[in-house]
């Protein structure tokens, strides 16, 4: 595997992404979807007493004092700012918080889900590509945008008809954002930036239509 172009840096914000093997679809449906948010809600955590599948097996009550627990100590690999899940792709705004934190983040979500797909699918093999992308944020101005651009995605590819059902897209961040109510999300970073969620939703309303017809004529030109 060549070796990573970008560094991943201690407190520093990268926009990652990655794909399926040759385009193919990595979240059919929406069990495959909500397996996804839960291993990301897992995984970004440091110092985890037992693997997702283990944790899965604990009762109801055990799994909630456990999240609960890691939630109070706010020990993680990463701070997530952003994500956005579809259909055969994701990405992530994401803060590295420790040493190698992104990476192996990554992995375990990858890895986890995985696993849990191809036991679904009954398949076998990797699902996504081996190396996910990752671009530093180096700007106030960059992070906004590419937040945007995140949150933007299921519109842009069609994959929700107009922006009522995006703000209710259930996989991704926005909600957080403009509910105001962080669950995976460290929302603070981005809202600082602006005076309230209606100005953040407003941001992401007025570029939409464009996003999308840009999208349109990249996907012509690559034809």
């Amino acid at each position: 595997m060549p070796g990573r172009l970008t560094p991943l840096v201690n407190d520093q914000i990268y926009h990652v992404f990655n794909r399926g093997i040759n385009h193919q679809p990595t979240f059919l449906d929406k069990l495959e979807y909500k397996r996804a948010r839960l291993v990301i809600d897992f995984y970004r955590f440091s110092n985890l007493p037992a693997k997702l599948s283990k944790f899965l097996t604990l009762s109801n009550d055990d799994r909630t004092k456990i999240m609960d627990n890691l939630r109070k100590e706010d020990d993680k690999l990463v701070e997530i700012l952003a994500f956005c899940l579809m259909p055969n792709h994701f990405h992530f705004l994401i803060k590295q918080i420790k040493d190698k934190g992104i990476s192996k983040f990554l992995g375990n979500f990858q890895n986890s889900y995985t696993r849990y797909s191809n036991t679904k699918r009954e398949r076998d093999g990797s699902l996504f590509l081996d190396q996910f992308k990752a671009k530093l944020i180096i700007t106030d101005e960059q992070l906004i945008h590419i937040s945007r651009y995140i949150h933007l995605n299921p519109y842009t590819s069609y994959v929700v008809k107009d922006l009522n059902t995006l703000f209710a897209y259930p996989w991704s961040s926005l909600s957080e954002y403009l509910s105001n109510k962080a669950e995976i999300c460290n929302l603070d970073i981005i809202m600082s930036l602006f005076i309230n969620p209606k100005v953040y939703q407003k941001f992401i309303e007025d570029h939409a239509d464009y996003q999308r017809q840009l999208h349109k004529i990249q996907h012509l030109v690559q034809e």
